[in-house]
This record gives C-alpha cells, sequence and structure tokens, in this order.
C-alpha cells in the first residue's frame, strides 16, 4: 500500500516552499519518524517524516522543485509491499551495472554510489546572483554528509552550501571567483565513493605522467604551466604528496629564477635606479565591498547631506560603569558597555523627533512607528549594518547581548538577510578605532546617522573653573530633504542631555 508524503503545512505569510535535499532514494529502507526530506521555505526549513515503516518508493518533486502545501512530492510503499519493490530496485540496480561495465573506463563512477549534484542555493529576495568565495575541499577529496563544501558570497551575506551524502567530490564545475545563480550546479559528490577512487585517480595521474615520459608526477594544468615557461618536470622540484608538483612549485621555481637573473642584469645595466622589492597584488573587490562602494556613491550623489556636531560630557555613564559594572556582568551575563547607553538614548530622541525616524519613498515621506538601529559592526569581509529590532522594548542588557551577539555572527560570516534587513537609523563607533571626529555617511533609505568617536580628556569650563573632563563629539549626518535643521539640532541636543544625565533614561524626562 502506498502513502503520499506531502508537504506540510506552510507558515503564514509564506506562499509556496522549495524542496530543498531528498535524504533518501527510491527502494531505500526507512522507518518511523526517519527524516525524508527538507523543505526550505524564506524563513525555515521544514523536515518531513516517514509516517510508517517501508520502502521508499517514486520522487515525485525532485530538489529544486516549487511546491505548495499539501502537495504530494513522493510515495512511501509500507512494510507489507517492500520486499518486492526492493527486489526490483536491485534487478534494476544490477542492470545499470553491467551497462557501465560496457562503457569506457573513462566514464566509469570510481566510487558505488550515484552522482549528486551540489546546487547554489535560493538566493535571498532582490539577490540575481552570487559569487563563489572559498572551495573548502578540493577535488578528489572525502566529504561526510552536511560537511561545508563552498562559502557563495551575496551582496549582503555568505550562504554555506554542504555535501548532500557521504563520499568523495568529484567535481568542480566552479572555481573560486566565478558568478553564478540560484540552482546552478557547481560541484559534483560521488555518494559512497571512498579511498579506493583516491587511489584509482592517483593512478590515473601516474599513467598520464609516464605517457608524457616525466619521471615525477604533475597534473595536466602543471604541465601545461611548465610547457609555457620551458620547463621540465623534472627541473621543479616537487613538495606535494609523494614528490608531486604543484602550481605553487612551479611559481616559487620561477620567481627564484627571477631573482637570480636579476644580479647578471644589472651588471649589464648600469643605470638601475630601484632597490629592494617593488611588488605589486591586484586582487578583485569582493561583492560586498563593490555592494558598499555603489551604496556610499549613492548616499552621496542622491541625498542632500549635511553633518551637525556637539559633545558630550562622558564622566556621568563613566562613573555609573564604574560603580555598577561588575554586578551588571554577575547578573545579566555580559558586560556594561557605552553602546547600551547610546542605543537607548538615541531611541528616546527618536521618540521626540519622528521626522528623523522617517524616510522618503518617492514623493512621500514614511513615519515609522517603531524603533530598529542599525549597528555598524566592521568585519573580516566589510563593514556592515544588521539591526537591533524594537530598541524601545529592550533593556540595556538586551542591547548589549544582542550587539555581542551581531558583531559575533559579522565576525563568523554568519550574519542572515533578516539580520541585515530593515532599519531606521545607524549608530556608528569610529571612536573604537581612535577616530576623534568624523563625517558619517548615510546609510539609504535612512535619513540620518550618528558617528560616536573616541572619548579623550580636555579641560572645559564648569562654573567658571577649569575642569578636566572625559569628553567625546557627537557628529549627525542627515538628510536636508526630510530633516531641517531645528530638527538635526534638537535631536542632537537631546542625546547629549540623555547621555549627560542618564537618570533621564530611567525617568523618561
Amino acid at each position: 500500500m502506498a502513502i503520499d508524503i506531502k508537504v506540510p503545512q506552510l507558515p503564514e505569510s509564506v506562499a509556496d516552499a522549495t524542496v530543498a535535499t531528498w535524504h533518501v532514494k527510491p527502494g531505500d529502507k526507512v522507518s518511523r519518524d526517519q527524516n525524508l526530506v527538507d523543505i526550505e521555505t524564506d524563513k525555515v526549513v521544514l523536515e518531513v517524516v516517514a509516517t510508517d515503516d517501508g520502502v521508499m518508493g517514486d520522487i515525485i518533486a525532485e530538489e529544486g522543485t516549487t511546491v505548495g502545501a499539501d502537495e504530494v512530492i513522493g510515495k512511501l510503499e509500507k512494510a507489507d509491499g517492500s520486499a518486492a519493490k526492493a527486489e526490483s530496485k536491485d534487478d534494476s540496480k544490477a542492470d545499470k551495472a553491467e551497462a557501465k561495465a560496457d562503457q569506457p573506463a573513462a566514464k566509469q563512477a570510481s566510487g558505488s554510489g550515484e552522482k549528486l549534484e551540489v546546487k547554489v542555493p535560493q538566493l535571498p529576495e532582490s539577490v540575481a546572483d552570487a559569487t563563489i568565495a572559498t572551495w573548502h575541499v578540493k577535488a578528489g577529496d572525502a566529504v561526510t554528509r552536511d560537511q561545508n563544501l563552498v562559502d557563495i558570497e551575496t551582496d549582503k551575506v555568505v550562504l554555506e552550501v554542504v555535501a548532500p551524502a557521504d563520499g568523495v567530490l568529484a567535481e568542480i564545475k566552479f572555481d573560486e571567483g566565478a558568478t553564478v545563480g540560484a540552482d546552478d550546479v557547481i560541484g559534483i559528490v560521488e555518494a559512497g565513493a571512498s579511498a579506493a577512487a583516491d587511489s584509482s585517480k592517483a593512478d590515473d595521474a601516474k599513467e598520464e605522467a609516464t605517457d608524457e615520459g616525466d619521471s615525477e608526477v604533475a597534473g595536466p594544468a602543471v604541465r601545461r604551466m611548465l610547457a609555457e615557461n620551458g620547463l621540465q618536470v623534472a627541473d621543479v622540484k616537487g613538495t606535494g604528496k609523494g614528490g608531486r608538483v604543484t602550481k605553487e612549485d612551479v611559481e616559487k621555481h620561477l620567481k627564484d629564477g627571477s631573482k637570480k637573473a636579476e644580479p647578471a642584469k644589472a651588471a649589464s645595466t648600469p643605470t638601475a635606479v630601484a632597490t629592494g622589492e617593488r611588488e605589486q597584488k591586484r586582487v578583485p573587490m569582493t561583492r560586498l565591498r563593490k555592494t558598499i562602494a555603489k551604496r556610499l556613491l549613492e548616499a552621496k550623489n542622491a541625498t542632500a547631506m549635511l553633518t551637525t556636531f556637539n559633545e558630550v560630557n562622558m564622566k556621568p555613564i563613566m562613573d555609573l560603569r564604574s560603580k555598577y559594572k561588575d554586578e551588571f556582568e554577575k547578573r545579566h551575563d555580559t558586560r556594561l558597555g557605552f553602546m547600551g547607553f547610546y542605543v537607548k538614548a538615541v531611541t528616546e530622541a527618536l521618540k521626540r523627533f519622528p521626522e528623523v525616524n522617517a524616510s522618503i519613498d518617492g514623493d512621500d515621506i514614511v513615519y515609522h512607528n517603531y524603533f530598529d538601529i542599525s549597528i555598524a559592526v566592521s568585519t573580516p569581509r566589510g563593514l556592515v549594518t544588521p539591526v537591533l529590532r524594537d530598541t524601545d522594548k529592550m533593556s540595556i542588557a538586551d542591547i548589549e547581548n544582542g550587539i555581542r551577539d551581531l558583531a559575533l555572527k559579522g565576525r563568523d560570516g554568519k550574519l542572515t538577510m533578516e539580520d541585515m534587513q530593515g532599519g531606521n537609523f545607524t549608530i556608528t563607533n569610529g571612536g573604537v578605532f581612535g577616530s576623534l571626529l568624523s563625517t558619517p555617511i548615510l546609510n539609504p533609505p535612512q535619513s540620518a546617522i550618528l558617528g560616536m568617536h573616541k572619548i579623550q580628556d580636555r579641560p572645559m569650563a564648569v562654573d567658571g573653573k577649569v575642569e578636566i573632563l572625559p569628553m567625546m563629539y557627537l557628529a549627525l549626518s542627515y538628510d536636508h530633504r526630510i530633516i531641517d535643521g531645528k530638527e538635526s539640532v534638537g535631536f542632537l541636543v537631546t542625546i547629549k542631555e540623555l547621555l549627560e544625565d542618564p537618570q533621564r533614561l530611567l525617568l523618561d524626562i
């Protein structure tokens, strides 16, 4: 008796989903509650499990197919009818094995399993293509199921593509730096392949090297590189496994050769000018860096940007931190920093000046009645602005924890599209790098951005006397099309007053 395998009910506001990964093949034995297939939506990945013991029948919706709720995507044969089905599958596999035996040796699979496609996952909305950032394995390497094979970089986030099964990465179709689209096949994993595959590949490589008359092992790409430079394999010392010559070995050999040729060239050319190594390195911009450059230029060219400044006496907050930081950390398991105070002060100021919390959409002004603050975070890939949502409902401890989590995710490349989307106002803290003063650039479509800077002791006049106080400059860049000077200055003065008298944050005054 066949049982329908259906797509589960989808989350609210989700119209359809995609069949992401089948974990079983037709003919495989399955047990009750075993995960059969992953269904991917815009927000979550749903697991579809077996409702009974049996044998996997037909797969109706292949990986990558778009499906709706309750749609039948496969069939499950109950245990009582599984024997005949399994036998027919075994016969079919035997026929296929005999057919493969008749094919040329070059086309035979190196392992016993089937070849599974490694595909680019569904890209976030508004993202047309992506770039192959880093392959973590090489062709011929053994891989395990769910092992990260390659990082795919979009304009905003890095997506990880994992192995669909245990086996060997048989082929890489797109090298690092290549531009790919959603569902493009970028590699092939041979399921169930073992070390025998690697040894057969090594034997093939040795046979190729012998055919070429080389005494050392070298791949086709390396031999081509040697031929282009008029070299033989024997001329280069191999550092690879078993003395294999790699591209790096050839490049090092060529570089060493050019250095030896320099003294002779200098002797014959008395007008030598440069001394020491004068090298250049050309590296293509990452997609994130190109996107940052594009958005910064758009902000400069498409807005009437103006910056206003003020300064803050940070002594009250510093005294408050010194008094309560140890108790705060014990109670909330996070350190008490300055960003919690900054975000709370900005949120309160946004309540009082709704123009700063608004944005321009065509000929309309959109006023936001919620408070999502973008926090500029420096990552190895560049500056990103993940979002803290509903900051008006967060305590200082919640804010500190949220910023810490976003910073860690940014460092590890784990930020998602959901982390990056939205945001009504941005805070950037160049003071952590020693910046004393700056004019931050807007983060479109937002209308304003606040720059915090280095806290530095300066002599200040207080009640007719000179005191040394820890002062910090504030810089508010804003779009003059929507925010007038009165609102911008009032907004910045409000932040100054709240930071210089933090009790106001608690009393809401």
